[in-house]
């Protein structure tokens, strides 16, 4: 089956709202490496964290995976679903509702071979 951005949204929709099991090796294949990349990113545009979520159809299960990291201006770094229990503790009142707009966006991103990285400002930095 080919993947559509609809499925995409439904992998995303289950792994951020309906608390999925993320996959640890989908993370250690598209996101470690970044680490490095993404933590210069978050400091160099003052984010107060940086979030990253992929997608990946496992060829072994046929079952199409997610993986999410968070990273904290301390270089903490935050995996898979301890990312979504962080971003859950930052966005406290707002988590579902900012997820339901920002799942469409992802899984559109993932969907053209982008990945949806997303920097997080709470206010204005001097």
């Amino acid at each position: 089956m080919k993947t559509t951005v609809k499925n995409l949204k439904k992998v995303l929709e289950n792994a951020l709202l309906n608390n999925d099991k993320m996959a640890y090796g989908l993370y250690e294949y598209e996101l470690e490496e970044l680490l490095d990349e993404l933590l210069a990113s978050l400091l160099e545009d003052k984010d107060d964290f940086l979030f990253v979520v992929t997608t990946h159809k496992n060829d072994m299960t046929g079952k199409q995976d997610a993986a999410m990291v968070l990273i904290e201006p301390s270089g903490k770094v935050h995996i898979n679903e301890l990312a979504r229990d962080k971003l859950k503790e930052e966005w406290l009142h707002t988590y579902e509702a900012n997820i339901k707009k920002l799942i469409p966006v992802f899984a559109k991103q993932l969907y053209d071979g982008d990945l949806p990285i997303n920097g997080v400002k709470y206010g204005l930095h001097a």
